[in-house]
């Protein structure tokens, strides 16, 4: 049985989802060196979690669906980490 979400779950979310977007655009012209791509990770990492939790509705699925969802995430990783060695360690070997 689907269960029923409150339209105020999701206004919250949506208006979280707003803020954060907002603090994204307003660090965006400081010159925060290397910080400035971290943070803006940390931030699109917090909103894709408030999306999979609240409006793919994680959260209130079974176990199953969740553990299915985290290892998607970690095939995700391991085909970036893959990637990432390709790329990074190519001008390694001269041939």
């Amino acid at each position: 049985m689907e269960r029923v979400v409150p339209v105020r779950v999701h206004v919250v979310v949506w208006l979280a989802l707003l803020a954060l977007t907002g603090i994204n655009i307003a660090l965006s012209p400081l010159r925060l060196g290397g910080w400035s791509g971290a943070l803006s990770l940390l931030i699109a990492a917090v909103q894709a979690v408030l999306i999979a939790m609240f409006l793919m509705h994680l959260r209130w699925s079974s176990a199953v669906i969740r553990i299915i969802a985290l290892a998607a995430l970690l095939w995700l990783a391991i085909l970036i980490v893959g990637t990432l060695d390709d790329v990074l360690t190519r001008g390694w070997l001269s041939i």
